[in-house]
Order: structure tokens, then C-alpha cells, then sequence
């Protein structure tokens, strides 16, 4: 369990991360951070493309930035983004439950940190346990 203070400071990584993103079709920069169970923080940024279909967000960045350092064992993941509050997409939330239903997600909601399992986040979910 992350205390406050752990949940503050890896969304302001995100919002460090905010500012690597490619977006200037939506003017929408998203950043994030990954903790990972040895305590090591991954970031990510959205990169846009002018054929929308390959834009890629930035959970999935930040995800793929950790699984690329040989960290999987993802606890939280936390999304920043200055135009407000920015939970995460369907799409990056089953790319999150790939590897846990307890990450904790954190992000704004009425101007207030949020952080939830992201099993919370996408109830009923589908995930790589369903194949066994």
C-alpha cells in the first residue's frame, strides 16, 4: 500500500512526463509514471501520429518504458495531464490489467488525488487468468 506521500510524488513524475509528449493533434499531453514492486519509477508520454488508429498513450509508453527494463511487477501507475483530469482510456485499462488487478491507479477527479485497484476501474474484466 503506497502512503500519500508516495502517491504525490509519482504523480508529479507524471506531470514531469507531461511535458516529453508528441501531441500536436489534440494539444492534449498526457505523462505517467510506473512504480514497480523494487521501488523503480518508469515514465511514458502520449505520441500522436497523423493516422489517429497508431497514436499511442501514455500508460502504454510508460508500461513498455518498465517491461523493456525487465520490471513487470508493476504496484501503481499514476496519470497527469494539465488540460485536467485524466483517468485512464479502455483501451490502457486492460493494457494495465495485464499485469495485475491491484495496480493502483492515480489521477484527479474534482480537483482531488484519486487512487484506485484498477480492478475497481474495469469490474468484470478480462484478463490472462480467464485463458487458463
Amino acid at each position: 500500500m503506497l502512503t500519500e506521500k508516495d502517491k504525490k510524488k509519482l504523480y508529479q513524475c507524471a506531470k514531469k512526463a507531461s511535458k516529453f509528449s508528441y501531441s500536436p493533434y489534440s494539444r492534449f499531453p498526457v505523462g505517467v509514471a510506473v512504480l514497480t514492486k523494487n521501488k523503480k519509477i518508469y515514465l511514458g508520454a502520449n505520441v500522436e501520429n497523423a493516422s489517429y488508429g497508431l497514436t499511442i498513450c501514455a500508460e502504454r509508453v510508460a508500461i513498455c518504458n518498465a517491461i523493456i527494463n525487465n520490471s513487470k511487477d508493476i504496484i501503481a501507475i499514476a496519470i497527469f495531464s494539465e488540460k485536467g483530469e485524466s483517468s485512464p482510456c479502455g483501451a490502457c485499462r486492460q493494457f494495465i490489467l495485464e499485469f495485475g488487478k491491484d495496480i493502483e491507479v492515480i489521477f484527479k477527479r474534482n480537483n482531488k488525488l484519486i487512487s484506485k485497484p484498477i480492478d475497481n476501474l474495469m469490474p468484470n474484466s478480462f484478463t490472462k487468468e480467464d485463458l487458463k
